[in-house]
């Protein structure tokens, strides 16, 4: 889930903040108009009759090469992994949930990884939300984590776009392990797989600027070779448009690190001993517990009311198992 809410819901968008309607719209009317909210009642029926037209993969408030990028992402992620993956049984209002004033909706998927796979489970949301001040932000997010047979690390991915030409990217593969104090973590999982180099050349691309998480915990998690950009397009200008830099150049990036991610981390048969997993799993369960205290429980309540904030958190909490 997103891991920089407090941040970004604190930043008030440009003026002329707007963004596309829900996928079933007219594609000329995507780009640039702001989204017709769904208003439903908030009764269980309702909301499971909600949840069965939308899915997690419609993603339906961003733009096209938004969308396409995380369907791409997903479908690889679920192909690869699919035989060690048990099906998505999160309840229709998990999977689908809004607001009672049908400003804020959200989707989240969850399935979990056998008991003989190292995958623990993988997670995807989208969330928009109506900015009191204008516009809307929308938030697309997939990770998936490894369990304690290995010390592989994570996947993270963010997309969070609070106005038509301005969007902060998040990629990461989270280490699992101090790597000060192993070296050879450092060398098999970033040096050897010239992980740097996606972000290099990311960082080549004019409209791209570092972006800076307001959490010092945030920064203290992402490994040496983290992407954590802001990128910022001409409105209308003889530059790219935030479209074509998320299909030319976001989407390869972001493709490039998950099949690193899937060769080497996920199905690199990379074996941990007895004794190393206390460490690994009272470490793994610490970064969860931080995710949910600093981030989630503070901000799912206020955004979709408590009811909601309890169905998710829970549902979150019971994967996470902590």
């Amino acid at each position: 889930m997103a891991a920089i809410f407090r941040h970004i819901l604190q930043t008030p968008p440009p003026p002329s903040s707007s963004f596309p309607r829900p996928a079933s719209s007219s594609p000329s009317s995507t780009l640039l108009s702001r989204p017709s909210c769904i208003r439903v009642e908030s009764s269980p029926m309702d909301l499971n009759n909600q949840a069965s037209k939308i899915k997690f993969t419609d993603f339906p408030y961003v733009s096209a090469p938004h969308r396409n990028l995380m369907v791409d992402l997903v479908s690889t992620l679920e192909t690869r992994l699919g035989s060690q993956l048990l099906p998505c049984t999160l309840p229709p209002d998990v999977q689908y949930y809004q607001n009672e004033t049908g400003t804020n909706h959200a989707s989240l998927h969850i399935r979990s990884g056998l008991a003989s796979s190292p995958v623990d489970f993988i997670l995807g949301s989208w969330l928009h939300c109506e900015l009191p001040t204008g516009g809307a932000l929308n938030i697309t997010s997939l990770s998936s984590y490894l369990n304690q047979t290995t010390d592989a690390p994570n996947f993270l991915l963010e997309l969070i776009q609070s106005s038509p030409t301005s969007l902060v990217l998040i990629l990461d593969l989270p280490p699992r392990k101090d790597l000060v104090l192993h070296p050879d973590y450092l060398q098999t999982f970033y040096q050897d797989t010239q992980l740097d180099t996606p972000r290099q050349r990311l960082d080549k691309l004019a409209e791209a600027k570092p972006y800076f998480s307001s959490s010092l915990y945030i920064r203290s998690v992402v490994s040496p070779t983290a992407i954590l950009v802001r990128i910022e397009a001409e409105a209308g200008g003889q530059g790219q448009s935030l479209e074509e830099i998320i299909e030319n150049h976001v989407g390869p990036i972001a493709k490039e690190v998950l099949g690193i991610w899937l060769d080497q981390c996920a199905c690199g048969k990379r074996e941990v001993e007895e004794d190393e997993r206390a460490y690994l799993k009272k470490r793994d369960d610490l970064i969860k517990r931080k995710t949910i205290e600093i981030d989630l429980g503070s901000n799912f309540p206020r955004l979709f009311g408590p009811d909601a904030a309890d169905r998710v958190l829970g549902a979150i909490k019971e994967v996470y198992r902590v």
